[in-house]
């Protein structure tokens, strides 16, 4: 159950003490801003724009030189692997924040939506560090996943001559994960549904996607106009810019580009570990699902896999990748 009454107007006072305070720790790239690491993205990201890889196309680019793709912006502070040592830093508010919600019975956590702001390109050179503060904390809401509170921090990027580049604004959801007791007889009250999982969000541009991937059909967007095909929807063409588009059947079959195991955090609803793989479809295009059946150690990069609409739960249908 969820606290209520003193305890909660108790808590809750807590809780303000946190809001719009810095977290206590900056965090400073380990390189500066580097073709190798641009290059990398942009091979794994598939982005062959020539600003980020080629001195000869980017000299004669509006940058009038290299740049690095904006979405690199975290990529050049992230601690990597020490990130979920967890060794927790006595500087670090927000962790100590994260501690207090555990400690009154909210211990699931989901990130639920993030925001970027790109105030200029990133150049070979650049030493990138980056403060968070925490900016706000919701009053307690009833959600799918239980009875929480949203948690909203802000982070600041900056470079050597102190030029704010960019900004980051991410949502988590600290929930309580609501246990019931077992029915003992037939008389006694029913258990609790099953938790099902997170459902996308549609929009109009992917509504109709959810809606034949529902009716058992994986499909693949097609540009109506130079024939390229495209994954996840969207409304204009990469490649030509235009709106017109249609969509063809897609086989299923591919190999596997790049996959994580997911371990933790829990969150209700989905099976641990979770394997997650990026996927290179025959057809071209890239897709992300769940590899199952198969245990995580025996998935490899380049295995053979076909994919098939089922349902993951109680209510959804989702595409799932089995080994070949």
């Amino acid at each position: 159950m969820a606290i209520s009454g003193k305890e909660r107007e108790d808590f809750e006072k807590k809780l303000e003490a946190y809001v719009g305070i810095d977290i206590g720790l900056e965090d400073v790239g380990r390189n500066p801003v580097n073709e190798a690491m641009v290059r990398q993205w942009c091979e794994a990201m598939g982005d062959e724009l020539g600003a980020y890889t080629d001195a000869a196309a980017a000299e004669q680019s509006v940058h009038q030189g290299l740049v690095a793709p904006p979405t690199m912006l975290q990529a050049w502070i992230l601690g990597g692997v020490a990130m979920a040592s967890g060794e927790d830093d006595p500087r670090d508010k927000q962790k100590e924040l994260h501690r207090l919600f555990d400690a009154h019975g909210f211990t699931g956590v989901v990130a639920t939506n993030t925001e970027q702001q790109y105030l200029r390109y990133l150049r070979p050179g650049d030493e990138v560090r980056a403060k968070t503060s925490i900016e706000s904390i919701s009053e307690q809401k009833a959600t799918g996943l239980g009875i929480g509170y949203f948690i909203n921090t802000r982070t600041v990027f900056r470079v050597q001559d102190d030029e704010e580049v960019g900004s980051l604004t991410f949502r988590v959801l600290k929930f309580e994960a609501e246990e019931r007791p077992a029915a003992t007889d037939e008389s006694a009250a029913p258990m609790a549904g099953k938790p099902q999982r997170i459902k996308p969000a549609l929009g109009h541009d992917n509504e109709w996607w959810w809606q034949r991937v529902e009716q058992g059909e994986l499909v693949i967007q097609k540009c109506s106009a130079c024939g390229a095909l495209r994954h996840p929807t969207r409304p204009m063409c990469g490649e030509c810019q235009s709106t017109d588009w249609e969509s063809v059947p897609a086989s299923g079959r591919g190999t596997i580009y790049s996959f994580v195991v997911i371990h933790y955090p829990e969150v209700p609803g989905y099976t641990y570990p979770l394997v997650v793989a990026v996927v290179d479809m025959e057809e071209g295009t890239r897709f992300v699902s769940n590899v199952v059946d198969i245990e995580p150690e025996e998935v490899e990069i380049g295995m053979s896999v076909q994919a098939s609409v089922e349902l993951v739960d109680d209510e959804m249908k989702l595409p799932v990748f089995r080994r070949v």
